[in-house]
């Protein structure tokens, strides 16, 4: 399968999403690549941490820019699983990955310059849907308020209903400690103590890969 997270805002959680399911992948023996098309390169740093310092799970990572098309569905036949990171903006990688990819996940914070920002992108989906008819398109709230009385996320969850492309992920992220820690160390969540965060990612990749993992 061809994953995408991508996006047209910046700072969303799409590389900490990315990196999390990837470690999710790999300790269950899956043989996983992250494409990371983003020129902040978070992705591939992360990985060459990841690899330096863990022997098991490996993730593997490569840097690919301009039109992804084949590169993704080359990678696709020689990996398991193919997890591609996109940069925050409308671009080349972001067009060319959204007509490879089987399904992409769109993270948003839940604040309306966000939210605003998703309009575009059903349209880009939309486009896309013309060469991939069977792209399967999701939103997900990323970065959420971890105080249950602040309701922003289901606030958003209401808005993001009016864009009739995507579904809504079941899962929400929200803001912890515990995912800038694994990315500066390298790891995932759910290689951490940190159950809260790790059951998050587990419930996002349950909902994308099945239960069997």
């Amino acid at each position: 399968m061809i994953l995408l997270f991508g996006g047209e805002k910046g700072g969303t959680g799409k590389s900490t999403l990315a990196t999390n399911v990837a470690v999710w992948l790999a300790r269950r023996g899956r043989d996983t690549l992250i494409i990371d098309t983003d020129r902040q390169m978070t992705a591939s740093s992360w990985a060459d941490r990841r690899n330096a310092r863990v022997p098991a799970a490996r993730v593997h990572c490569a840097e690919k820019h301009g039109n992804v098309f084949h590169a993704l569905r080359d990678a696709a036949k020689r990996y398991d699983e193919v997890i591609v990171d996109a940069g925050g903006r409308d671009s080349e990688e972001l067009r060319t990955a959204l007509v490879a990819a089987h399904v992409v996940y769109v993270p948003l914070r839940a604040s309306q310059p966000d939210l605003e920002t998703s309009v575009h992108m059903n349209e880009l989906v939309t486009l896309a849907r013309g060469m991939n008819p069977a792209l399967d398109a999701r939103l997900i709230i990323s970065m959420a308020p971890t105080n249950p009385a602040v309701n922003e996320a289901g606030q958003a969850r209401e808005l993001l209903r009016e864009l009739p492309v995507f579904s809504l992920s079941d899962a929400v992220i929200r803001e912890r400690k515990a995912y800038r820690d694994a990315i500066s160390d390298g790891l995932g969540v759910v290689e951490s103590d940190n159950r809260k965060a790790a059951a998050e990612i587990e419930a996002l990749a349950h909902e994308i890969y099945g239960t069997g993992g």
